[in-house]
């Protein structure tokens, strides 16, 4: 792995990567006292025993030696300090060089371009195009949860590249025969990245509002003329772009754009996180571009590259999940206040706890539904109606998630150093970008009309935990009362689409839980979550619950 030789602190490291710095000899004002030492050096794989048994479990052990070399590199105080210095040097557009010609470039970080490297030399981009076999997605999904980790912004290209592969070879398969090799090809510098650009000011995601238009020139080719208000990430090489080639508000078509002339970046956006990762606002002037799927078909053409972008989101809310929880308890573990370390006080190891249900729950629902990627057309039922039930729930708690580890640190997690800020800033992304909230339930409703086989092939998952605990019996039983009822006596279905959702989602996360976790870690889930004892902030868990157990299979000690 290349690196730009850089040094996170001029001082010297210990055995451990603990700074190493004169003593002050008895100074009270320079002695550095009740202070966690530096997470890193960590393996993030081999220290989660969630992850590592969703991996086996769901059919990736052969990729055992990938999750611990990439989880080591992650880890490692080098990652976080690339990753802090991509977020400070962020990327600068440079429209036109000094002599006014237009040249549309952006200018990032050599640390952005390690994050970068590293995740796509690892095949997180491409392995499971590259190299198909059972547990192909479930080893990608692993590391994509690690390094992420590291940096979220990377991970945008990363996802959409992975994405585009499927939408290609559904809808162009000329197209995919060209640029396939090269999107999926672990070579930094020789492979290709692929981004969107769909969304408009005046539709967001009401993409039938689009005008951005389409001028045949011939056969499956286009000349683009319009404005995208949300374009990721500039470098790419190709682009899937939605645009009318008749008058809107028509049903758009799917492009493949060539960066290049005709394709002018006008700004980069000021966004809350993820600002490593520069997202633009782009105008097209004649930009050549080739049609992908059927004409005035182009929802359909790139709904294959939305599922998986969406399981992505999945992804990454799980790699917040796990690094919230991992800084929390490791300070908690170094920190006294009040005469004891914080992770001995029963109030914070109620939270620590709750925390780690989350966590774990995320990692195993995540990974399940990233088997039902490998398992092809017999699993397309429950793919298509699992990704989007998780992606809602999921995304949606993390922020909350984030928040509360950040408030585990204090004052130091409020603070940059920490990297709990990046966190939280990133944490609301996943729910808003491939669908918000709304958007994302009221897509498993239509789902639930449309596609009839979606609906019972999740509960059968969801069942086969029955009998195994009577709370989530009961539960998956008043949820098939709700999904009954749903839209009776003339009520509005959509009104109470999230709470479907919601109760569909913790359904299929204490399912895996009864039937894949301790004992202690499936009954805490299930009291809290289904059996109404859990409060409506983190550490609200009831008397009984094992905290300890919880937390130091989070984090072993």
């Amino acid at each position: 792995m290349a690196t730009t030789g850089i040094r996170s602190d001029p001082v010297r490291e210990g055995s451990r990567g603990d700074p190493v710095r004169e003593r002050s000899r008895g100074d009270p004002v320079r002695d550095v006292l009740n202070q966690a030492p530096p997470l890193e050096p960590i393996n993030l794989f081999d220290t989660d025993v969630a992850l590592r048994e969703a991996l086996a479990r769901e059919g990736g052990d052969w990729g055992v030696d990938r999750a611990r070399e990439a989880g080591a590199v992650a880890g490692s105080p080098e990652a976080r300090e690339h990753s802090r210095r991509a977020e400070r040097n962020q990327p600068i557009l440079r429209t036109h060089d000094r002599y006014g010609h237009r040249i549309d470039q952006v200018e990032l970080d050599p640390s952005w371009h390690w994050l970068l490297r590293g995740a796509i030399e690892r095949g997180i981009a491409g392995l499971p195009w590259r190299q198909p076999q059972p547990g192909a997605h479930v080893v990608r999904a692993t590391l994509f949860a690690l390094w992420g980790q590291v940096n979220d912004g990377v991970m945008c290209p990363v996802s959409m590249t992975y994405a585009a592969v499927p939408a290609l070879r559904d809808g162009a398969p000329e197209l995919a025969a060209e640029w396939e090799p090269r999107l999926t090809a672990s070579d930094y510098e020789g492979g290709a990245l692929a981004g969107m650009a769909m969304t408009e000011r005046q539709g967001g995601s009401d993409v039938r509002a689009n005008i951005t238009r389409a001028e045949r020139i011939d056969g499956r080719s286009y000349e683009l003329y319009g404005h995208k208000w949300f374009c990721s990430y500039p470098p790419c090489d190709v682009f899937l772009v939605l645009a009318q080639t008749g008058t809107s508000p028509a049903p758009p078509s799917c492009f493949l754009v060539e960066r290049g002339p005709g394709m002018e970046f006008q700004r980069l956006k000021d966004k809350l996180g993820s600002r490593s990762l520069p997202s633009s606002e782009v105008e097209f002037r004649g930009v050549p571009a080739s049609l992908v799927g059927e004409e005035g078909r182009g929802v359909q053409a790139i709904i294959r590259m939305v599922n998986h972008t969406r399981l992505d989101c999945m992804l990454g809310a799980v790699a917040g999940y796990r690094r919230g929880t991992l800084e929390a308890i490791h300070h908690a573990r170094h920190r006294r206040a009040f005469g004891a370390l914080l992770v001995d006080q029963p109030a914070m190891a109620n939270v620590l706890a709750d925390l780690a249900l989350d966590a774990e729950a995320a990692t195993a629902a995540a990974l399940r539904v990233a088997r039902s990627y490998d398992e092809g057309e017999p699993a397309r039922d429950f793919r298509r109606f699992a990704t989007a039930v998780m992606k809602y729930w999921l995304c949606k708690r993390a922020p909350a998630h984030a928040a509360e580890a950040l408030e585990c640190l204090g004052g130091n997690g409020y603070v940059e150093d920490s990297g709990m800020p990046l966190l939280y800033r990133g944490a609301p992304l996943g729910s808003i970008w491939e669908g918000s909230g709304n958007v994302a339930a009221l897509d498993v409703l239509r789902a639930i009309s449309r596609e009839p086989a979606g609906l019972p092939a999740f509960l059968a998952e969801c069942e086969r935990a029955a009998t195994a605990d009577a709370r989530l019996d009961v539960h998956l039983r008043t949820l098939r009362g709700r999904l009954s009822r749903l839209g009776a006596d003339g009520g509005e279905p959509q009104f109470e689409a999230r709470r479907i959702v919601e109760e569909l989602a913790l359904a299929l996360q204490a399912s895996l839980l009864v039937r894949h976790a301790p004992p202690a870690l499936a009954d805490a889930f299930c009291a809290t979550r289904l059996g109404g004892l859990g409060g409506r902030a983190y550490g609200t868990l009831p008397a009984g619950v094992d905290a300890r157990q919880i937390i130091d299979r989070a984090y072993p000690a």
